[in-house]
């Protein structure tokens, strides 16, 4: 199992930019892939980007393509979300996840952080 922890989340204004992070320790492997996911209040949880930790390979939700970039330090066993040009829509509890499984859902991630709040404001 691999262990998560997130970080990075706040209240910003609508178009403001915010960077998460995830911290990776554990059974941490090359061959995982590396997810965002949110979940807004009253809403399933839903993909946000993944990143392959082999090939840097990278795949967003149609709603962020183009303000969200995801990104990992595999030096620093660490995954990033930098979130431009956010929109109150973008509010939800941030979750970082891995799998070994090129899936993007929720149920094909064994591995998950406790989360971090994000909120924008309009």
């Amino acid at each position: 199992q691999v262990h998560l922890v997130e970080s990075g989340g706040g209240l910003v204004q609508a178009g403001d930019s915010l960077r998460l992070s995830c911290a990776a320790s554990g059974r941490t492997s090359s061959s995982y892939f590396m997810a965002w996911f949110r979940q807004a209040p009253g809403k399933e949880r839903e993909f946000v980007a993944r990143i392959s930790w082999s090939t840097a390979n990278t795949y967003y939700a149609n709603s962020v393509k183009g303000r969200f970039t995801i990104s990992a330090d595999n030096a620093k066993n660490t995954v990033y979300l930098q979130m431009n040009s956010l929109k109150p829509d973008d509010t939800a509890v941030y979750y970082c996840a891995a799998s070994r499984s090129g899936s993007l859902r929720v149920r094909d991630f064994d591995s998950w952080g406790q989360g971090t709040q994000v909120i924008v404001s309009s």
